[in-house]
């Protein structure tokens, strides 16, 4: 009885040591990822601060109104060059096209049934 209390215990104790290093190992991952994750979202930090960086060289005023007046010719913009609303075309609508082809081919009557209106007299 002794020795199978003996071999019981060092079974639990052997469990319990792969349990806690598997534990150990979880833990080590866990935390080499999330450095990974942090490291990636340094990274795009700095990315979109170096491209708001050059979005801020290349929309500065000064260096747009050097540029107009390099390729512009120093022509200034007039009135009747900015366009309303009610100039602009429509949209072009261009329809149900599987319906159409629908109708092409004959077969309109198979779309779902419409609801019928329930009888008021009841």
């Amino acid at each position: 009885m002794m020795r199978f209390l003996n071999v019981l215990a060092i079974v639990a104790l052997i469990g319990s040591a792969v349990y806690a290093y598997s534990i150990k190992y979880a833990t080590l991952y866990q935390a080499e990822r999330m450095a990974k994750l942090q490291r990636e979202l340094t990274a795009e930090t700095d990315s979109v601060a170096t491209l708001r960086a050059e979005w801020s060289h290349v929309a500065a005023p000064v260096r747009i109104e050097a540029l107009a007046d390099k390729y512009l010719s120093g022509q200034v913009m007039e009135l009747p060059q900015i366009a309303t609303l009610s100039s602009l075309p429509d949209k072009v609508s261009h329809g149900d096209e599987i319906g159409s082809k629908l109708n092409d081919l004959g077969l309109k009557d198979l779309g779902p049934p419409a609801a019928k209106p329930a009888k008021a007299g009841r």
